[in-house]
């Protein structure tokens, strides 16, 4: 693999390699444990193998830490191919030493190309049946007692079985983070963190639908920054961002929890009104542009800035589309910004005819 595949495959995985690090210290937990058993059964060699075992995992948990990755492959990778083998050779197939080398079929998949994976799975797959074949027509070096060696199967086995579960556990919690954020990504303006324009559409379609049902009203507000451009022209478009970003915060508090807001389009922003008439929805248009007009920029973004909003408000009337609303909102937002600009005027199904 060159050194960009590597690169990229270790930037796009760091999960992976923070699990790498746990695994580390699980086996190195395993191989301690280990030193005692194996001297106890009476196969010093085993027993100090452990012991360089130990000391290989934590210098790969060091290495994982630094990001030095392939250092750290490398050396888990020594340390399972050879102690699997020791372990078979030495006590016999049936300690099952072999089922760590199954461990490796995931991580392969996970850390290399897939050209390179198919390679070093037939690879795995070689050694694993070489070292089948040796049990078969060669017997154990150092043997042990039956009943020793079943205690040792099952502590083998029972290990391996436990960080398979880990890792699928936490395959099973990174692709649900992974679809969450996907989710919340697809979902929302990237400056503001409100809901963009694709899914406030869908929520407010929604609410039209449940307004209509339960026969509720229902107002939109539709929201401009007088004079947004000359904020950017004098001060720059990063303050002009972090002002899109202070409003989005802003707007939010003088809402309830349920009501929606978006953001619109460059300076603009929706706001969806359940269950709340035209009079009440004129109301919070003009406390929240009251609320602008006398906030303190300067304490927060440092500037001398002048900030208002005209506004239009516009109500659900009967058997209206999504659109139909919006474009009264619209309307009553151009009058607002006509007359003078940093003001509320609203629009009915009656004053628009």
């Amino acid at each position: 693999m060159s050194s960009m595949e590597r690169t990229t495959l270790n930037r796009q995985r760091p999960q992976f390699w923070r699990v790498a690090r746990r695994c580390c210290q699980i086996a190195a937990t395993v191989d301690i444990a280990f030193f005692g058993i194996f001297l106890a059964l009476g196969s010093p060699i085993l027993a100090w193998v452990n012991v360089v075992s130990v000391a290989m995992y934590a210098w790969a948990f060091y290495a994982f830490g630094r990001r030095q990755n392939a250092l750290g492959t490398w050396l888990v990778w020594t340390e399972v191919v050879v102690h699997a083998a020791l372990g078979s050779i030495l006590i016999g197939w049936d300690s099952g030493f072999h089922y760590y080398l199954l461990m490796f079929i995931p991580a392969l998949a996970v850390t290399m190309s897939a050209r390179y994976a198919i390679v070093a799975l037939s690879l795995l797959w070689l050694y694993y049946v070489g070292l089948y074949a040796a049990g078969l027509y060669f017997p154990p070096v150092q043997p042990i007692s039956a009943e020793a060696l079943i205690g040792v199967n099952i502590f083998n086995l029972s290990i391996v079985f436990a960080m398979f579960s880990y890792l699928g556990f936490f395959y099973v919690r990174t692709v649900s983070s992974a679809s969450r954020e996907l989710n919340r990504l697809a979902s929302t303006d990237s400056l503001t963190l409100l809901h963009n324009r694709r899914h406030l559409t869908e929520l407010a379609e929604a609410e039209i639908t449940r307004a209509e049902r339960y026969n509720k009203p229902l107002s939109v507000l539709l929201i401009d920054i007088d004079h947004f451009k000359l904020i950017n022209d004098i001060f720059g478009h990063p303050k002009g961002d972090q002002v899109l970003q202070h409003l989005a915060k802003l707007i939010r508090l003088e809402l309830r929890q349920h009501d929606l807001v978006g953001r619109w389009g460059g300076e603009e922003f929706l706001i969806v009104l359940p269950e709340t008439d035209i009079l009440t929805a004129e109301q919070v248009a003009e406390r929240m542009r009251v609320a602008i007009n006398g906030y303190n920029w300067r304490d927060n973004l440092k500037k001398d800035l002048s900030v208002t909003l005209s506004i239009g408000v516009s109500e659900l009337g009967p058997n209206e589309t999504l659109n139909r609303i919006i474009s009264r909102a619209d309307k009553a937002l151009y009058i607002s910004k006509s007359s003078g600009r940093n003001r509320v005027t609203k629009l009915n199904t009656e004053t628009s005819l």
